[in-house]
């Protein structure tokens, strides 16, 4: 596969209206989720919750893609088709997490690095093979007191960069998330000067590990105030502040910029980004590839009665699609939402 076709692949992944739910969640993570809804957390009971997302009726209207993990994208519905045949079939690109998650970085308190390079070659010829068509990797960057390190930052946009390259030699489109987190009681200066650093150092050093920019996408955090920081931005300021951010440090060359929802309301997310939308035009697509943004209410519905709500929750998966579909082009309205 030549860059031609991995810009094809990002290109559609933000397509007009469309964007990425992220189904991605480890077996650790998705255990919470399911303790919070008291369910039990089983391989069947994963694959069923699964299931209802994907077969949502539609579902391709609105969403180009889906990141699973990797049990999932190994799975099959109960009548035995295949998780990745049904998403062809609605016209959704199956993705693929391929990151093992974050330890600390060693000498840096507080910080974290992402790991799963090892192997990593391998293991994406198999998910080609499986039919994935593009993958993710997320690192993050938390904000306090001394933090970010330089160290930190450009440890984790190595690894990126390490594993973008790795993609598009297997064919792959590599989604490359530098997520700065929401915890703690920073301004929203603070995380716009973070987020900027961080992007100017992912960028780099993409360059540096010759990744074509063409072939990928960025799973980009908004630019936001600490959750515990006493002065919150309203939504244009959100909006605004990200835009500033970005078109100091990302390319134009790059073909999409999908946000994920990193804590926010799922209301909150919407808006931001159809807040942004408005503010147009942009030099890339703005979408969203967002979990639990996408999936909250309708875990809840869903956890009530497994085997009777599933077409309910369905609905509300479709709702949500249509929502940010919309917020992708600038026209969605909380009004019409309600």
């Amino acid at each position: 596969m030549d860059i031609s076709d991995l810009a094809d692949i990002a290109r559609q992944m933000v397509a007009p209206g469309k964007g990425i739910i992220a189904i991605d969640e480890s077996s650790k993570t998705i255990k919470k989720r399911f303790d919070g809804v008291g369910i039990e957390c089983t391989e069947e009971t994963r694959r069923a919750y699964r299931e209802m997302l994907l077969t949502t009726p539609g579902l391709g209207e609105h969403l180009s893609g889906a990141i699973l993990y990797d049990e999932t994208l190994r799975q099959s519905t109960r009548d035995g088709r295949r998780f990745v045949d049904v998403m062809r079939a609605a016209g959704v690109l199956p993705g693929i997490k391929v990151d093992t998650g974050t330890v600390g970085l060693a000498g840096f308190p507080g910080e974290s690095i992402t790991e799963g390079l090892d192997g990593l070659r391998e293991r994406l010829k198999e998910y080609v093979t499986l039919g994935a068509r593009f993958a993710k990797w997320r690192a993050v960057i938390a904000i306090a007191e001394d933090k970010p390190s330089t160290a930190c930052i450009e440890a984790n946009c190595h690894a990126l960069a390490r594993y973008a390259a790795l993609c598009q030699e297997a064919g792959l489109v590599p989604m490359v998330e530098p997520e700065v987190l929401m915890d703690g009681e920073h301004d929203i200066e603070t995380c716009h000067d973070v987020t900027e650093a961080t992007l100017r150092a992912l960028y780099n050093a993409l360059y540096e590990h010759n990744v074509l920019l063409e072939g990928t996408i960025l799973k980009a955090s908004m630019v936001l105030a600490g959750k515990d920081c006493e002065e919150q931005a309203d939504t244009e300021e959100v909006a605004e502040a990200t835009l500033v951010c970005l078109r100091a440090a990302v390319p134009a060359a790059v073909p999409g910029i999908v946000f994920l929802s990193g804590g926010q309301s799922d209301e909150a997310a919407t808006a931001h980004l159809n807040a942004m939308n408005q503010m147009g035009p942009h030099p890339w697509p703005l979408s969203f590839s967002y979990g639990r943004a996408m999936q909250t209410a309708a875990l809840k519905l869903w956890a009530k009665d497994i085997g009777a709500n599933v077409a309910a929750a369905q609905k509300i998966v479709a709702a949500r699609a249509r929502e940010n579909g919309l917020a992708a082009l600038g026209k969605w309205s909380a009004d019409a939402a309600a």
